[in-house]
């Protein structure tokens, strides 16, 4: 079972790490970096390996149970 919840960015594009620290699904900035390197996450439905990815609005991450839906500030 997924857990589902729409993260409001404040600046766009954002490092595909940094919404995983800032959100709370890693510990560190090294934990989510090392989570995307070892393919554990996926943008859009598809693994993504680069950790400074970067991610905008419209865009969905999946990591573990947890989905991201990302959605403008402004």
């Amino acid at each position: 079972m997924s857990n589902k919840r729409d993260v409001i960015l404040t600046k766009q594009p954002v490092e595909l790490y940094k919404i995983l620290k800032f959100e709370g699904l890693c510990d560190s900035g090294g934990a989510a970096k090392a989570a995307v390197d070892a393919g554990l996450v996926k943008v859009n439905g598809i693994v993504e390996t680069q950790k400074r990815k970067q991610v905008n609005a419209g865009d969905i991450l999946t990591f573990g149970n947890e989905t991201l839906v990302l959605i403008s500030g402004s």
